[in-house]
């Protein structure tokens, strides 16, 4: 089993001094976040993108404080190596500090090491308050799609030079309130860079280019099983869910066809149990040889 990461491990990672670059990949129950660790990722975000990823919803707006606690202890259960980041959702840090920090807490209960929460200086306040309460804290700058309405849907971000200059200046406003890494999403190549360059914790980029300190995507990407749609950042590594389809499709036409389960698939009774319910000598259920009626 790969050495355990830490937060401060983590933080110190910047590829500029020598550190090989971060790998964090989205999960939301116990069997995902076993192949994160199989996998030897360096953070698993418990991401709030599990309302679209998991759910069914259209956007990220519907899930709750409730929901991400229940995902993350269902990750934290699974006892991986990585980092495990819970994911802030929407209204759980806009309110006041102390709120703010009661709901980080919650996510720490349930198995989190660290939080993530979307905005940049506007949201100072509230990640200094949870670092005073010593919970860990991962900003999130550029696309941020819990502010999906007032950015008119999920657009790139950063295009203009001093929309581009606000967001290193975001950066660098989360560093000083005590971020221990930024994620940077949505965003064109040169300004995931240039918000690299410009402060000392890492950046962990979505769409955000390859001068990034580490990646992040979501695992229902990665693997393959989301086959509706394909950001231009995903490359997909799997067929998850072609492979998952034509394995129940075999499934389904071996019970129709009365193939499954087989003989040596069902559990037998001694021949007490069959005589006491009359069933001694009787013919034996259809087995592996049987065969669907013809039409």
């Amino acid at each position: 089993m790969s050495t355990p990461r830490t937060v401060p491990g983590i933080r110190s990672s910047k590829r500029r001094t020598g550190s090989a670059p971060l790998v964090m990949v989205t999960a939301y129950d116990a069997p995902s976040a076993r192949v994160a660790t199989a996998a030897d990722v360096d953070l698993i975000l418990v991401g709030d993108s599990l309302a679209m990823a998991v759910l069914g919803y259209d956007d990220t707006l519907q899930v709750t404080i409730d929901d991400m606690a229940h995902h993350t202890a269902a990750v934290a259960r699974s006892k991986p190596t990585a980092v495990v980041v819970g994911d802030m959702p929407w209204m759980s840090y806009h309110l006041t500090p102390r709120r703010t920090v009661e709901n980080a807490a919650k996510l720490i209960r349930a198995g989190a090491h660290s939080v993530k929460l979307e905005g940049g200086a506007k949201r100072a306040t509230m990640v200094e308050a949870i670092v005073a309460a010593e919970i860990p804290v991962m900003g999130h700058i550029g696309l941020t799609p819990q502010s999906t309405h007032v950015m008119g849907g999920f657009k790139v971000q950063g295009r203009e030079a001093e929309a581009a200059r606000r967001l290193a200046d975001d950066a660098k406003a989360l560093q000083e309130a005590g971020c221990y890494a930024v994620v940077i999403e949505g965003v064109p190549d040169v300004v995931g860079e240039l918000v690299t360059e410009a402060i000392e914790i890492p950046t962990i980029g979505i769409g955000a280019g390859p001068g990034c300190d580490g990646q992040v995507l979501v695992y229902v990407d990665v693997i393959g099983l989301e086959n509706r749609f394909k950001p231009k950042f995903v490359r997909r590594y799997g067929t998850a869910f072609d492979d998952q389809s034509a394995a129940l499709s075999r499934f389904a036409a071996d019970v129709r066809d009365g193939t499954f389960p087989a003989a040596d698939e069902a559990y037998k009774a001694n021949d007490t149990l069959t005589e006491a319910l009359g069933l001694y000598g009787r013919a034996p259920s259809p087995s592996s040889s049987a065969q669907a009626p013809q039409a």
